[in-house]
C-alpha cells in the first residue's frame, strides 16, 4: 500500500497544470488540436492510476479523434470490468451474465466542441482533466470512486481548426472587444462543421460522417447513463442549462425528465453564488432523435445540452449591449461550473442513476414502446433494403426475417390506412421488445406527436419515407423466423451479347457512377423490355459487349464491388418492347460536373452535394466560387450544379444571359432548394405558386380581426412555418430524373414553395390534395401546399434546368432522395 501511494504521489508531482505544459494560461489564447492532444497525453502518461487515454478514429483531415476515462485508482484497474457491468445492466451483453449494481460506478460522458466555432468547450476539457486527476479536491476524489467520466475532449476538430487558424491569423496579442472587428466576422464556411459542412450535432442518429460512426460505435460499447453535450449560443443569450423545453417526445421517460431537474437546480445552485445568468425551459427541445442529447436518451441516458454565450462570433472577448464584455474565461469558466455539478449530481445519486438505468432496459425488453409493437419491411427491393440494415447494425437495432405468408393487419405507411397484408419472401421484422426499444419507435414511428409545435428542428423522419421502402406498423408481435439465405452467385461475364443491370435503388447510382468513372460505354432503355419471359423496367442499364470490348476485363470486378443485379443476354432481340438498336436505347455520356461553392451557398447543403460525389460516388467535380461564375468558361462542364443559397448572378441579366446561352448549347442546370425560388422571381421562366396566405390576410374576420398580443409574436408566426414535414409526391416515372422509382417519392419538405404547373417542361413531379403524410405544417401553409409542383424538368434549347424545390440529400440520411438527385446528372436531359 506505501509503494502504491508513494506512487500516486510521484506521479501527481509530475503532472503539470496546463498553464505550465502549454506555456500559457487557459482563456487567454484558443489551443490547437495538436496541443491539446499533447496535453492529454501528458496526463495519461503521468497519471496511469486514474486515467486511461483511447484514440477511437481519425477524421476526414486525418487529426485524432480521443477519449479520455478518468476515474478512482480501482475503478481504472477495472475498467474493463465496469464496462461489461454497464452494458449487462443494459441487457445488451453478449454473455448473459447477470449485473452487479451494488456500488457499481455509473457511466458520465461528456462531449465537447461538436461545432467546432464553439471553440471554449475544448478548453473546458483540457481544464477538467486536469481538475479531475490532479488530487487537489477530496470533493473530486470522492466522487470518483461512485462515478467513471469519459471525456471526449473535440468531437469536431477539423471544424475546430478551421476556426482556430483562423481567429488567430485575425487577432492580435490583446483581444478586441469590439463587434465590428474583424476577429468577429467568421468567413464562410464558418467552422461550426466538419470537413464536409455537416453539422456533426445532426447526425448521431444517422450515422453519415467518420467522426460520427466511430465514435458511435464505442459510445454502443459503453451507453452511459449520463451524456452532456457542451455547445455555444450568440453572445447575448448567457447560459443554458436542463431542464429542456417542450416538446418532449412520447417515449423519454419520467425519470429522464424529473432528473434533469435535479442535475439543472444544482447547476442553478452554482450559478447563483457567483451572480451569473442562465435560464432553463426553453428553446432546446426534446424531439428530433439525431441530437447529442436526444440520441443518448433514445438509448436509455439522461441526455443534456449545455449551451454557453459566446460562438465564433465572440472571439477571446466581445463586448455585449449590457456594457459588460464576455471572455473566453468567461466561457471557460460556466462550462467547468456545469462539467463538475453533472458529475457531482450523479456520484450522489449513483446508486439511483444505475437503478433506473437497469430499469429502463428492462421495460424495454419486457414492453416494448409506443403504439406498434413491430414494424415490418418489405423486403422486395434488396438494394434498398441493405442501406436500411446497415443503419439499423450501426444502431444496434435487432432485426430478423418474418416468416412468407403471415397473414397480418398494420398501417401501410405508403396508403396511410390500415390494411391486411401477407407478407412476402426476405421480409424483415424490427420488434420494439428489445433495449432499444425506445430507439426503435422513434426511428419508425409513422406519426410523431408533438406536445408544442414551436419545435427546434425536422419533425418527421420515419424510416420507411426515407429509404423509401414499403412497410407496416403492427400492433401485434410478429415473430421472427430463421431464413437460409445462400450467398449470391454472380455471374461468370463470358462472350455475351450484353448485359442488363437492374437500376432501382442508390446502390444502383454509385454503380452507374463507377462504370462512367471506369471509361464504359453504358445505355439506358427508355422503355420496358421482356427477355426470357421476365421484365425489365424503363432504366434499365445495358452494357454492350461491342462497346466496350477493351474494357470487358474490369467489367466483372466493377459489377462484383457494387453487388450489381447482373442479367446476361445473348441477343438483342427482345421478347417485347424496344430492340438493342434502338434509338429510345440511350447513350450515358459521362458527364462533366460542377458544383456551385462560396459565400453565396448555404455551406451544408453544398456539403451534402460535394459529399456524395467525393465520398459515395467517388466520381470526380469541380469546386467553383459562385461570386467569380461570370469569368469561368462554362464550356468546361456539361452540369452546373446550384445548391441552396442566395446569388447575385440569378438576377444580374448578364451573367444569366450567359448562362442561358449555356443551357441551350447543351448545358444542364441543377438547381436546389431557396435557389429555385430565387429564379422564380427572376426571368428564369419559372414561377411559385402564390401563397394562400397572402390572400388571406386581405381578408377580415371582423373589425378586432388584426389585433394581436404582442407576448404570442413568436407562435403568432407558427401558422407559415414548416421545419420539416414529409408530403407525398405523385411521380411521372416515365421521365429519366425518376427512373428507379414507381408512382410516388416522399419528400422532406422544410420551406412552403411550389412551382406552379409548366406548360412549356415536365411536371416530373408534383403535390396534389391533401398529400401531407407526417410532421407539423402551419395551418395556413398546409392549405397552400397542394396542386404545385416539386419535382421540374425544364428544356432550353439543346439543354435542360432541372429544379429540386426541396432538398433530396438532406443531412445525407434522406437515402430515397439520392438516385433522384444522380438522375439529375447523369440521365435527365441526356
Amino acid at each position: 500500500m506505501f509503494v502504491a501511494v508513494l506512487f500516486v504521489l510521484v506521479s501527481a508531482a509530475q503532472l503539470k497544470s496546463p498553464e505550465e505544459f502549454l506555456g500559457y494560461k487557459v482563456g487567454t489564447r484558443y489551443t490547437p488540436h495538436y496541443k491539446l492532444v499533447n496535453y492529454f497525453n501528458h496526463i495519461a502518461a503521468n497519471a496511469p492510476s486514474m486515467m486511461k487515454l483511447q484514440q477511437y478514429g481519425e477524421t476526414n483531415e486525418d487529426r485524432p479523434l480521443l477519449l479520455a476515462f478518468v476515474s478512482s485508482a480501482d475503478n481504472i484497474k477495472n475498467l474493463e470490468q465496469v464496462r461489461m457491468n454497464n452494458i449487462r445492466l443494459a441487457n445488451l451483453a453478449r454473455d448473459r451474465a447477470a449485473a452487479i449494481e451494488e456500488n457499481a460506478p455509473a457511466i458520465v460522458w461528456l462531449s465537447y466542441n461538436v461545432h467546432g466555432n464553439e471553440a471554449s468547450s475544448s478548453e473546458v476539457a483540457i481544464e477538467l482533466l486536469h481538475q479531475l486527476v490532479s488530487g487537489n479536491d477530496a470533493r473530486v476524489a470522492r466522487w470518483l470512486e461512485q462515478v467513471v467520466v469519459i471525456i471526449d475532449p473535440c468531437l469536431n476538430p477539423d471544424g475546430r481548426e478551421r476556426y482556430v487558424q483562423w481567429y488567430n491569423q485575425q487577432t492580435g496579442k490583446r483581444p478586441q472587444a469590439d463587434p465590428q472587428s474583424r476577429e468577429h466576422d467568421e468567413p464562410w464556411p464558418g467552422g461550426r462543421t466538419n470537413h464536409y459542412y455537416f453539422d456533426l450535432n445532426r447526425d448521431w442518429a444517422w450515422q453519415t460522417q467518420p467522426e460520427t460512426k466511430q465514435r458511435v460505435r464505442l459510445y454502443h460499447q459503453w451507453m452511459p447513463s449520463i451524456h452532456g453535450d457542451y455547445h455555444e449560443q450568440y453572445p447575448e443569450s448567457p447560459y443554458y442549462f436542463a431542464p429542456a423545453a417542450e416538446p418532449f417526445h412520447e417515449a423519454i421517460t419520467d425519470w429522464q425528465r424529473r432528473f434533469q431537474f435535479s442535475i439543472g437546480k444544482n447547476h442553478a445552485k452554482y450559478f447563483d453564488a457567483n451572480g451569473w445568468l442562465y435560464f432553463t425551459r426553453e428553446y432546446f427541445d426534446l424531439f428530433y432523435p439525431s441530437y447529442g442529447d436526444t440520441y443518448p436518451i433514445f438509448n436509455g441516458s439522461i441526455g443534456m445540452t449545455f449551451e454557453q454565450a459566446g460562438h465564433g462570433l465572440a472571439g477571446r472577448a466581445i463586448a455585449l449591449r449590457s456594457g459588460d464584455t464576455l471572455t473566453l474565461a468567461d466561457r471557460i469558466a460556466h462550462h467547468l461550473a456545469t462539467s463538475l455539478s453533472t458529475i457531482e449530481v450523479v456520484a450522489s445519486n449513483s446508486k439511483k442513476v444505475n437503478e433506473e438505468f437497469r430499469q429502463y432496459f428492462d421495460d424495454s425488453r419486457k414492453n416494448g414502446s409506443g403504439a406498434y409493437a413491430s414494424y415490418i419491411i418489405s423486403g422486395a427491393n434488396q438494394r434498398k433494403i441493405a442501406d436500411l440494415l446497415s443503419l439499423l447494425r450501426d444502431n444496434q437495432i435487432n432485426w430478423g426475417y418474418v416468416k412468407s405468408g403471415t397473414a397480418l393487419k398494420g398501417y401501410n405507411y405508403f396508403t396511410g390506412k390500415e390494411e391486411a397484408y401477407s407478407t412476402q419472401a426476405l421480409d424483415i421484422v424490427v420488434h420494439t421488445q428489445q433495449p432499444k426499444a425506445n430507439l426503435v419507435r422513434v426511428l419508425f414511428e409513422p406519426l410523431s406527436k408533438l406536445s408544442d409545435s414551436a419545435t427546434y428542428d425536422i419533425t418527421a423522419w420515419a424510416l420507411p419515407y426515407a429509404y423509401g421502402i414499403q412497410a407496416y406498423a403492427v400492433k401485434e408481435k410478429i415473430a421472427a423466423a430463421p431464413l437460409a439465405i445462400d450467398p449470391p452467385v454472380f455471374p461468370e461475364l463470358k462472350s455475351e451479347y450484353a448485359y442488363l443491370l437492374a437500376y432501382n435503388a442508390f446502390r444502383d447510382g454509385r454503380m452507374l457512377a463507377a462504370l462512367l468513372s471506369e471509361g464504359f460505354r453504358v445505355r439506358i432503355t427508355e422503355k420496358d423490355i421482356v427477355y426470357e419471359g421476365k421484365k425489365f423496367s424503363k432504366g434499365t442499364l445495358v452494357v454492350l459487349r461491342k462497346e466496350n470490348e477493351s474494357r470487358m476485363d474490369k467489367l466483372r470486378s466493377v459489377l462484383m464491388r457494387h453487388s450489381a443485379n447482373v442479367t446476361p443476354v445473348q441477343t438483342g432481340f427482345m421478347d417485347s418492347g424496344l430492340d438493342f438498336g434502338s434509338d429510345k436505347l440511350r447513350f450515358i455520356r459521362s458527364p462533366r460536373v460542377a458544383i456551385l461553392s462560396g459565400e453565396e451557398t448555404y455551406a451544408e447543403n453544398m456539403g451534402e452535394i460535394w459529399h456524395l460525389f467525393d465520398q459515395e460516388l467517388d466520381y470526380q467535380v469541380s469546386l467553383l466560387n459562385s461570386q467569380s461564375i461570370g469569368r469561368f468558361n462554362l464550356s468546361n462542364y456539361d452540369v452546373l450544379i446550384v445548391p441552396e443559397g442566395q446569388y447575385k448572378f440569378i438576377s444580374d441579366k448578364e451573367i444569366s444571359a450567359d448562362i442561358k446561352t449555356w443551357v441551350r448549347q447543351g448545358g444542364r442546370l441543377v438547381v436546389l432548394g431557396q435557389a429555385v425560388a430565387q429564379m422564380a422571381s427572376s426571368e428564369w421562366g419559372i414561377k411559385l405558386k402564390k401563397q394562400d396566405a397572402e390572400k388571406q390576410d386581405e381578408k377580415s374576420t371582423g373589425e378586432y380581426a388584426d389585433l394581436r398580443k404582442y407576448e404570442n409574436r413568436d407562435r403568432d408566426q407558427l401558422s407559415q412555418y414548416i421545419p420539416g414535414a414529409i408530403y407525398r409526391v405523385e411521380l411521372d416515372n416515365s421521365h429519366p430524373l425518376c427512373f428507379g422509382y414507381g408512382s410516388a417519392y416522399y419528400t422532406l419538405k422544410q420551406n412552403g414553395n411550389l412551382i406552379e404547373f409548366m406548360k412549356d417542361g415536365w411536371n416530373v413531379g408534383v403535390i396534389k390534395k391533401e398529400k401531407q403524410v407526417s410532421g407539423f405544417v402551419g395551418n395556413k401553409l398546409k392549405e397552400q401546399l397542394k396542386d404545385g409542383t416539386v419535382l421540374a424538368v425544364q428544356p432550353m434549347g439543346r439543354g435542360t434546368i432541372v429544379y429540386f424545390a426541396d432538398n433530396p440529400l438532406f443531412r445525407s440520411f434522406w437515402q430515397n432522395g439520392k438516385l433522384l438527385f444522380v438522375n439529375s446528372v447523369f440521365l435527365a436531359g441526356q
